[in-house]
């Protein structure tokens, strides 16, 4: 179903992108500005039932979050004595990449820790948010909506189209 879903935006959104000269839409003869609207608002709704699944998901859990502006929620369950995070730095961290359904899409527990830089480098920009609330030393788990996930692609691998994701990591050192 979300597939098909899916599949109907998609082809709505190309179709919406392609105008004829008096500046209508060749789909249904909408105005852009009217279908553009009409895409917004679908989003808001997609967006709202996220939150929504996530809020429960947290409440299931009995977890104590903190929700940013942005729609990112974080728990630090273990406290580090390190330097504070900060775009810019380089991150050393071990982690765990679950779908919300439990699904585990990627972990470093065999290949050992990774880096990244935040701010910078090619992760999820909600990783690049959730990191900055870190010390070195703090244990998170950081869910991360769709929209500063992988979005309507997924990421062509293991995650699907519009997942919300949640890390369980370890910041063991900045550089």
């Amino acid at each position: 179903m979300k597939a098909n879903l899916f599949l109907v935006v998609v082809i709505f959104f190309l179709f919406s992108c392609q105008s004829d000269k008096k500046g209508k839409n060749s789909f249904n003869n909408l105005p852009e500005k009217e279908i553009k609207e009409k895409l917004i608002e679908a989003n808001k709704i997609a967006a709202q039932k996220e939150s929504i699944q996530i809020d429960g998901y947290v409440a299931r859990r009995k977890w104590d979050v903190t929700k940013t502006g942005t729609g990112l929620r974080y728990l630090i369950y273990h406290e580090g004595k390190g330097e504070k995070a900060e775009t810019g730095k380089i991150a050393v961290v071990k982690y765990k990449v679950s779908l919300i359904d439990g699904t585990v899409c990627y972990s470093t527990k065999e290949k050992g820790a990774e880096e990244f830089t935040i701010g910078k480098d090619n992760v999820e920009s909600g990783l690049h948010e959730g990191i900055t609330y870190m010390k070195v030393g703090d244990k998170a788990k950081i869910i991360i909506p769709s929209y500063l996930a992988h979005g309507l692609a997924g990421d062509l691998k293991k995650i699907p189209v519009r997942s919300t994701i949640i890390y369980d990591i370890e910041l063991i050192a900045l550089k």
